[in-house]
């Protein structure tokens, strides 16, 4: 299986990158190839319609390609403003265009913010804007690390042994889901 992972956030140490490590880790043990694409490394123009209409620049090709190769996607994604990030939205909105790219994908979403919610209203309108799209999400279990700060040990693991079996369980039935759909 190959899995394409994105996260939201573009600081190279977030908490949200410790998180898609674990997730990384998960699928590999699952024996899926995974391929991370950085959004700070691909440096996505912010979407316009001139630009699309003077040709689809070719990182975004590159970009629309690589995920429409991958069976399944992991987005992983910290909440701004009860929302997505704006570097998310604008890669999905790339994806979106010139071909849905993401049309009958399955991806599995997660994410980590310092509040007491975790990345729930992040999440529901991550969900809002994927179902748009044709996007296959399991609504359970869902991945929401909250207290980042005290979320992680310095190994980079899970304080609490139930969020690694939560995102275990989440990977592992997203799969399933792939697996039954294709």
């Amino acid at each position: 299986m190959q899995v394409t992972t994105i996260c939201g956030s573009l600081r190279t140490n977030s908490f949200n990158r410790k998180l898609l490590k674990l997730a990384t880790k998960v699928a590999e043990n699952l024996d899926a190839q995974v391929e991370d694409l950085d959004l700070k490394k691909i440096n996505l123009p912010l979407y316009d319609q001139d630009i699309e209409d003077a040709g689809i620049p070719a990182n975004v090709l590159d970009f629309k390609k690589r995920v429409e190769q991958s069976d399944v996607l992991i987005i992983v994604s910290p909440e701004y403003n009860y929302s997505i990030s704006g570097n998310l939205q604008n890669a999905i909105d790339w994806l979106s265009r010139g071909g849905n790219s993401l049309n009958n994908k399955t991806v599995a979403i997660m994410g980590v913010s310092a509040g007491p919610f975790g990345t729930v209203r992040g999440q529901n309108h991550l969900r809002q804007v994927l179902s748009a799209l044709n996007v296959q999400i399991l609504t359970q279990p869902q991945m929401l690390v909250r207290f980042a700060a005290q979320a992680f040990n310095e190994d980079g693991s899970f304080t609490d042994p139930k969020s690694q079996e939560v995102l275990e369980k989440l990977i592992k039935n997203t799969f399933e889901l792939h697996n039954k759909l294709k």
